[in-house]
């Protein structure tokens, strides 16, 4: 393999810091030449000292002359601003793209490194969500492949590796539950942010930690499936597996099933979208079949967790109706982790939000963001922000 250049777009996340792992124990293979951040100068500082990237970008400009002087005797270009994601995607100095950035906001950075035909590991699932048609088009159109990071996806997309004559059935997204596996609206109603951010399995940002208590994270990755595996929404089905072991199957039309499975660890499939077609070392830890006596399954509570029944709907339905469920989950995720509603408000916002928000069969990219800032504005309004 040669040595692959990385910019990784959401650096200082949940994502970035893993992927930045992978690089520094294969540096061999891969080098950084981009990294950004939001509003974690501190840390973005603490990276491109250590990787010594070509550029880097902070989202906050207020914190530009902090990062611009800390970086002050080394060679790295300092940028900031939501604009400066966009132009520091359109460099020619990266071969890959890990798109890690948190929410809508990946969507503008993703979409120009695409348009740049570089590959992208794909951990920002909102950006097929929002606007998957004109996301994928655009990779075809310009021969450009997406591979995705989230643990269900690469997990699919494993399966597929060697099947592309062969015809899907179905896929089925596992799903861990969450904290709150098998609790009802009268326990829910309680629940505090602290309590909501213990995930039994993985260890990941607050946003995507609230989406997996919520079920929402399997709504958005059903949604997401769509487009990278060019599926019906009839052809995606959820089974909660609380062990995580199961990563996601794939059903073929012979009746025949293939599963990529493994102990919980994001760098497995981080590495994977790396590497790809390869496969190399990993410390990760592993399975002992000895010790594992059964592996369980049972259906979702949809009647508790309404979020998955709402993305279904968005599925369905389609046009700008995910951008819609998207956005309003934005803001009631955001609300919900400064106190400022209550853990089943969230659902309720999402739900009234595509009730209110106009509906746009086919939207082009500008209708994409129209959509978005109606449904924030709208959701922001039901929660008196």
């Amino acid at each position: 393999m040669s040595k692959k250049r990385i910019a990784v777009f959401g650096s200082t996340g949940s994502i970035g810091t893993q992927a930045l792992s992978v690089i520094e124990a294969n540096e061999k293979l891969f080098e950084v030449e981009i990294l950004s951040a939001q509003t974690n100068d501190t840390l973005l500082i603490q990276q491109a000292l250590k990787f010594k990237p070509n550029a880097v970008v902070i989202g906050d400009e207020k914190k530009y002359e902090a990062v611009k002087s800390a970086l002050a005797s080394t060679d790295v270009k300092v940028f900031a601003g939501e604009k400066a994601l966009e132009e520091v995607a359109d460099f020619d100095n990266y071969d890959m793209m890990i798109a890690g950035i948190v929410g809508f906001a990946g969507l503008k950075p993703t979409l120009k490194a695409v348009e740049k035909g570089k590959a992208i590991a794909l951990a920002n699932k909102e950006t097929l969500v929002v606007a998957g048609d004109l996301v994928m088009k655009k990779a075809l159109e310009n021969k450009v492949p997406i591979i995705p990071v989230d643990s269900e996806h690469s997990a699919i997309f494993q399966c597929l590796v060697g099947e592309t004559r062969n015809k899907i059935e179905k896929i089925i997204l596992t799903a861990s539950g969450g904290p709150f596996l098998g609790k009802k609206p009268n326990f829910l109603v309680n629940v505090k942010r602290d309590h909501a951010l213990q995930h039994p399995n993985w260890n990941m940002g607050a946003k995507i930690t609230i989406d997996s208590a919520t079920l929402m994270n399997k709504g958005l990755e059903m949604i997401e499936a769509k487009w990278l595996f060019n599926l019906q929404p009839d052809q995606i089905q959820v089974i909660i597996h609380s062990q995580s072991i199961v990563h996601s199957m794939v059903q073929f039309e012979d009746g025949s099933i293939k599963a990529q499975m493994g102990l919980p660890d994001m760098k497995v499939p981080i590495q994977y979208a790396l590497t790809f077609p390869h496969r190399i070392f990993s410390d990760a830890r592993r399975v002992d079949w000895r010790k594992l006596s059964s592996l369980n399954f049972e259906e979702p509570d949809t009647k508790t967790f309404r979020n998955l029944t709402l993305a279904t709907e968005a599925l369905n339905k389609g046009g700008n109706l995910p951008c819609v469920l998207n956005a309003a989950n934005e803001i009631a995720v955001w609300a919900f982790l400064r106190n400022r509603i209550g853990f089943l408000d969230i659902t309720a916002v999402v739900e009234q939000t595509m009730q209110n928000v106009s509906f746009i069969e086919k939207p082009n990219l500008d209708e994409y963001f129209e959509s978005d800032g109606e449904a924030r504005s709208f959701a922001a309004s039901l929660i008196k922000l």
